[in-house]
């Protein structure tokens, strides 16, 4: 997180100091107010599509710990609709895509929050995540 503020702050500063000599050479004359303009337009491209590779290549990269699955006697079925869960669809929705009953979900739900010790959906995520479930 600091990082990503100290980062920040040196990007404003330079954007600043850009900005300052463009300013300075439009009001001196070497400049015309359009070369400026182009000039800070690429500069903002550039640091645009800087930022957007930084942000696509921070995939979270986890492995899934299978052991802890087993040992929560989380069976295959009750593990797919916690992937299910995972992307947010609902009971109806997940029944469509595993074509199971919307009775049978409820009750796989209803196990995965037992066995994950969780009162919501929601809370069974957080612990799946944090378990390196999914």
């Amino acid at each position: 997180m600091k990082r990503t503020i100290v980062v920040f702050s040196a990007l404003i500063l330079a954007l600043l100091l850009l900005f300052q000599i463009s300013k300075y050479a439009i009001i001196s004359g070497d400049l015309s107010i359009e070369i400026a303009i182009a000039v800070i337009a690429i500069i903002f491209f550039i640091i645009g599509v800087y930022i957007n590779k930084r942000s696509l290549n921070k995939e979270r990269t986890v492995a899934i710990d299978h052991k802890k699955i087993e040992d929560l006697e989380i069976s295959k079925r009750e593990y797919e609709v916690l992937q299910q869960i995972a992307l947010g669809l609902s009971n109806k929705e997940i029944a469509e895509k595993l074509f199971l009953s919307e009775s049978t979900i409820k009750t796989h739900v209803s196990n995965l929050l037992v066995k994950l010790n969780a009162k919501r959906r929601t809370q069974a995520i957080q612990i799946a995540k944090a378990e390196n479930l999914i």
